[in-house]
């Protein structure tokens, strides 16, 4: 196991986001997509190396985005807390695909992506989190259908590079979970656990003598097969192997690292989203940049993000 330090990361933004997730690389336009989810936006920005060329753009939402995907041919994809949606443009009309089939009150969609088959799943978030009430979703042309379920904070989706391994995580769990993967009829089959993180400590507060590795939030597979998993208040990013070994530890320059997603022209640059929603003014006072998005170069390439085909 090898350790990396946060110095090879750079921030690629300077407007903290409240919670960014999703983060996705656009190859056509060279840019990355992500979103703020209590700040209720869309946000992308043109990058060139591990700089930002340019302002990042912001698209204002009436209701939370959970994740986002690009769109065969041009556009968006967006669960948002009332449903599935489709934009063909940037900031453009939203035209409903799925209505949200839980109680909006309590629940939201979370993380998500497509498939390499062109579906758009996400996963739902129980926002009392008391019970385990989240569900992953899969969009199709019809409609909208649950296919797991029994978490409280849907996280971590992820495919093998050969489309026959599904991974998804229960962040409150501190789990993450593989399946096979039916890449014909989208069925998850065979669940068990890939990898399962220590639980937070009684009383944990970030600063705490007692240490505590974080829970798993977001993540992207690479070329090789493995699995990046941010670590929630953990600071770090694990590459597991396909078999859910630890292989490396990414330290991040923020503790609340939300969503890692490959990009650039080789697919070497990783990039990562983080949160400061939440988090302490000592906290903050010491990591002035959580929130922000981060990149940096990694020796593997990353996968391709997956267009939404309708």
């Amino acid at each position: 196991m090898t350790l990396i330090s946060t110095s090879p990361w750079q921030a690629l933004t300077d407007m903290p986001d409240g919670l960014g997730e999703s983060p996705f690389w656009h190859p056509q336009e060279n840019r990355l997509y992500w979103v703020d989810i209590p700040g209720r936006r869309v946000a992308r920005v043109a990058v060139d190396g591990l700089q930002a060329h340019g302002a990042a753009e912001y698209w204002s939402l009436e209701e939370e985005p959970g994740c986002i995907a690009p769109v065969q041919g041009g556009g968006l994809v967006l669960a948002l807390r009332s449903g599935i949606y489709r934009a063909g443009d940037w900031g453009g009309p939203l035209h409903l695909l799925s209505a949200a089939p839980y109680d909006t009150a309590k629940q939201r969609f979370n993380d998500g992506k497509c498939d390499a088959q062109g579906r758009f799943w996400a996963g739902s978030l129980y926002e009392p989190k008391d019970q385990a009430l989240g569900v992953l979703y899969m969009q199709n042309d019809q409609g909208l259908h649950p296919m797991q379920g029994g978490v409280t904070t849907a996280n971590g989706l992820a495919w093998s590079p050969d489309g026959r391994t599904a991974y998804w995580a229960d962040t409150a769990a501190h789990q993450v979970r593989a399946f096979d993967f039916d890449p014909a009829s989208g069925q998850l089959t065979n669940a068990r656990v890939f990898y399962q993180a220590a639980p937070k400590p009684a009383g944990w507060a970030w600063g705490s003598a007692t240490p505590y590795g974080g829970r798993p939030d977001g993540a992207a597979v690479d070329a090789e097969g493995c699995y990046w998993s941010a670590q929630y208040e953990g600071g770090r990013l694990l590459r597991l192997s396909p078999a859910g070994e630890v292989l490396q530890v990414v330290e991040t320059p923020a503790p609340c690292p939300t969503m890692p997603c490959f990009g650039g022209a080789d697919l070497q640059t990783l990039f990562i989203t983080s949160s400061r929603q939440g988090r302490s003014a000592e906290e903050l006072a010491q990591y002035p940049e959580a929130g922000c998005v981060f990149a940096m170069r990694v020796g593997v390439a990353g996968l391709p993000v997956n267009f939404h085909r309708s």
